[in-house]
């Protein structure tokens, strides 16, 4: 199982992830620490003062008053009572050191002054305090005890539950820590989400740059740094896009003048008396000006800005099937797509009829069928011939490259319809591959993405 995220988001969230929780493990740390000491500091002064005052007042007093004043002081959280000797009970607390000596200084040092801590059952503890169940069941809480000695020789006990922060679970910190953690994530997360999209967005762009040089130009909006590369990547895309227009314009302007010498030559031919020779010729002239034709389609295809629409890509097909027909061609279309499709149409039309003529060429006929898979549509052209050999496949796309026997005369073509399919598959996104069919022939096999 990979833990670690592949993508830069998810890295970032878990980076923030991991540094907020032991963030805030820490400071929870801290904050119990520092709370228990200000709890324990300011329950010494108050119980010290408290204890001090009630020491007074008892030593004033005769046993019989001093039984009514300890009843009357105690409280549901203090219980006071009287005994002749210090009772031996409970377990000396270092943390009421602090304490001890506050009540010390407060009395005089030369009063026997005793702080332990002691279990309570509900049965011994004050009225009114709950304590929490033990692992044996048994509800106890812990009390400080502090023993003084009156003047008189007997002693006064104040009995009282520590401090609740010490002794429960701090569930008040808890929540509020996690409700912080909670929100700085989400905050995280999205600013995290808001810093990493623009390079989502420039990865996508640079990936359609690929099929369609005129794609939309990337916003140049955000933070100063997303800001440059979007600037840097449109300054590119027009660069190309220049280079790309003028390289075709000089190609194609070429390619028209060659039109002009061929006819003259073709015409001086007819004027030649031996006919082998001026057939050669005539020959020669047909396939360089075919040739010439076909480079200014590949490169008119390479320019073309038909702009995508909603197409009824059912009745494309069928017109398709209904113009080969008529021409004689043996074509037959099987299934059907019933919505439309986002297509550029001319370009579509003109890639399916390179598939066709290349079937009927080499194979005799075609067979059309279509699939609707949802995402996508599959248009598979298949033709009855003998197939070419499995390390062909991918070279006759390559522009002018024909196979042995497409270099006869009976062959024919010049190499590039195949070079203007696939560069029209990817102008919409799509692709183009080949494949030997198991049943025999040769099956093209045109996927596009279905944008509604």
């Amino acid at each position: 199982m990979r833990l670690w995220p592949r993508s830069l988001f998810g890295q970032l969230a878990l980076v923030l992830l991991a540094g907020l929780i032991v963030a805030q493990i820490v400071s929870a740390a801290v904050s119990l620490s520092e709370r228990d000491q200000v709890l324990f500091r300011f329950s010494d002064t108050q119980w010290a003062q408290r204890v001090a005052q009630a020491v007074r007042l008892m030593d004033s007093l005769d046993a019989s008053e001093r039984e009514r004043i300890a009843g009357i002081i105690t409280t549901p959280r203090l219980l006071v009572s009287l005994s002749p000797q210090p009772p031996v009970n409970g377990r000396p607390d270092p943390q009421s050191a602090d304490y001890e000596a506050a009540l010390k200084d407060a009395l005089g040092s030369e009063r026997q002054v005793r702080v332990v801590v002691a279990q309570r059952t509900p049965a011994e503890s004050v009225a009114g305090v709950a304590a929490p169940v033990d692992a044996s069941g048994i509800r106890r809480s812990e009390h400080t005890i502090t023993e003084v000695q009156l003047k008189d020789g007997s002693w006064v006990n104040f009995d009282h539950p520590r401090p609740w922060a010490l002794t429960d679970s701090p569930l008040r910190l808890v929540l509020s820590l996690g409700v912080l953690l909670v929100s700085v994530l989400l905050l995280s997360f999205l600013a995290v989400r808001w810093v990493t999209r623009p390079l989502s967005i420039l990865a996508r762009a640079a990936d359609e740059l690929g099929r369609d040089l005129n794609r939309p130009p990337l916003p140049e909006q955000g933070p100063l740094e997303v800001r440059a590369a979007a600037a840097a990547f449109n300054t590119m895309q027009a660069r190309l896009r220049d280079y790309i227009y003028e390289r075709t314009r000089i190609l194609t302007a070429v390619s028209h003048d060659l039109r002009t010498p061929i006819t003259r030559m073709r015409l001086r031919a007819e004027l030649l008396g031996d006919e082998e020779l001026k057939a050669k010729l005539v020959r020669d002239l047909q396939e360089m000006e075919e040739m010439t034709n076909a480079t200014l389609s590949f490169l008119r295809g390479l320019e073309d800005r038909e702009q995508l629409q909603s197409v009824d890509l059912m009745a494309l097909l069928e017109s398709l099937e209904t113009d080969s027909v008529d021409t004689g061609y043996d074509v037959k279309l099987n299934g059907r797509i019933e919505r439309p499709v986002m297509l550029r149409p001319r370009a579509l039309r003109r890639l399916l009829d390179n598939l066709v003529t290349n079937a009927i060429r080499y194979g005799k006929k075609a067979t059309v069928t279509v699939q609707d898979l949802g995402s996508e549509v599959v248009i598979r052209v298949r033709d009855a011939g003998a197939g070419i050999p499995q390390a062909e496949l991918e070279k006759v796309f390559e522009p002018y490259y024909r196979l042995e026997i497409a270099r006869s005369q009976e062959g024919g073509g010049t190499g590039l319809g195949l070079s203007i399919a696939r560069n029209i598959a990817e102008l919409h996104g799509g692709k183009l591959v080949l494949q030997n069919h198991p049943a025999g022939g040769l099956e093209a096999i045109l996927t596009l993405p279905i944008r509604q």
